[in-house]
């Protein structure tokens, strides 16, 4: 049974290599029983993606190990929409047996050589009175014959002008399958070409257009366009690459290396290094948290477990190998990890003096608040702290008053300084 299964398994591998030198970009997936299976670069490439770990199997004719990847069947339904919206394109592989030749008894040949000379026989006879019946009728239907006149030879030319007629026909099809492949609109970064790049109007509602093109040959999904946007392209006054750069920005983007989705990875914290062990994308399905639905971020570090509501640009980015699960850690999670990095993108409004920054305890329910005293502008409304924003400000020291007062209250200065710069221009035109 070991060497069976052993022949089994190089000779998947076998198919694999030469299925994998016909379609080098897509990811082979073999059915192997009530499992699939992956080897080599498409075993690795898929193990990013799904975030299962690969094995290494040693094989006879193999001088390495090969990386292995294997899942149920029953979770094909499951693997395989994640696979796809990845940007990967799949090839499932069935196995088909081929029967084996059976050898025949020896004691059988000399009967089988016999029945074979009698039915020989029985053919030759058959074919000897067939040949007569034929004779036979030929003489009946003799008298019956006559010259052929004009009138009979006139569908012949014809019929040779019509089948010259299909012949052109046929060319001319032939012709125009053999038309030149549309040149391409633009070439993103990653050296994709992008081709049928139109607006195209909604059967369902009219009033709404979208914008779509393909990249390699494969279709994107179409995307709602502006008002604006569409009457500029309309006018030709926007093209193709700025429709790309608007609705499609990370198809555009600059791939990061596969190594970057390899866990673990490590991120600089606030009490030295943190290890991420686990990165990966899923769908809310507890119909009784708010956020049913939505997809979200899941990442593990040691034995703690976090997650967030993914926003569309970070899931295009992530989906399109853009940006690392490194990157979206930081910016998804870092407030919670008390990163330095993630309170940086805070930043009071220009002019706005940071010694107007208040941060206290509210007696009245004994918790840390922000405030901002604008001087004769006037003061802002007090913002109890997050339990994670009070440890990097007071704790690790990650995060700075003006900082933390930048992300509770510059909704509220900005209105604040507009409502005081609407009331001295209405002053001064009533002067005027």
């Amino acid at each position: 049974m070991v060497k069976k299964n052993a022949e089994k398994d190089v000779g998947f591998v076998r198919q694999f290599n030469e299925l994998k030198k016909k379609h080098p970009d897509a990811v082979l997936l073999f059915r192997k029983g009530d499992f699939y299976e992956m080897y080599k670069e498409d075993a690795l490439k898929a193990s990013v993606i799904l975030a299962l770990k690969v094995s290494d199997k040693i094989l006879p004719l193999e001088k390495d190990p090969i990386k292995l990847l294997t899942f149920p069947r029953h979770e094909l339904d499951k693997h395989l929409p994640k696979l796809i919206r990845s940007g990967q394109r799949v090839a499932i592989c069935e196995a088909i047996d081929q029967p084996k030749l059976m050898k025949k008894p020896k004691e059988k040949v000399g009967e089988e050589l016999k029945s074979q000379d009698k039915i020989k026989k029985e053919n030759n006879l058959n074919q000897e009175t067939m040949a007569k019946k034929k004779k036979e009728q030929a003489v009946q239907e003799e008298p019956t014959k006559t010259v052929k006149t004009a009138a009979e030879e006139k569908p012949t030319k014809e019929k040779k002008t019509e089948a010259k007629a299909e012949v052109k026909s046929e060319q001319q099809t032939e012709a125009k399958q053999e038309r030149k492949p549309r040149e391409p609109q633009m070439i993103t970064a990653n050296g994709e070409k992008v081709s049928h790049g139109h607006a195209f109007q909604s059967t369902t509602n009219p009033a709404d257009w979208y914008f779509t093109a393909k990249m390699d040959g494969v279709q994107l999904k179409p995307q709602k366009m502006d008002a604006a946007d569409l009457a500029a392209y309309q006018k030709k006054e926007m093209t193709v690459p700025l429709l790309m750069e608007k609705y499609y920005p990370t198809k555009l983007m600059p791939k990061v290396s596969e190594e970057a989705f390899q866990m673990p990875k490590q991120l600089s914290g606030p009490d030295g290094a943190i290890t991420i062990d686990k990165f990966n994308v899923y769908k809310e399905k507890d119909e009784q948290r708010p956020d049913y639905g939505k997809y979200k971020f899941y990442v593990q570090m040691g034995d703690t477990k976090m997650s967030a509501v993914a926003s569309r640009e970070d899931l295009n980015a992530y989906f399109d190998r853009v940006v690392s699960p490194t990157q979206l850690v930081e910016k998804n999670f870092g407030e919670r990890l008390h990163l330095q990095s993630a309170y940086e993108k805070y930043q009071l409004p220009e002019g706005v003096d940071p010694k107007g920054v208040r941060v206290a305890k509210d007696h009245s329910d004994n918790k840390w608040k922000v405030s901002m005293d604008l001087g004769d502008k006037g003061k802002t409304s007090k913002h109890e702290l997050s339990f994670d924003d009070g440890y990097s400000l007071f704790k690790a020291k990650t995060a700075t008053r003006e900082q933390i007062a930048a992300k509770y209250l510059n909704a509220e200065i900005n209105g604040m300084l507009s409502a005081v710069t609407n009331k001295l221009e209405k002053s001064a035109s009533m002067k005027m």
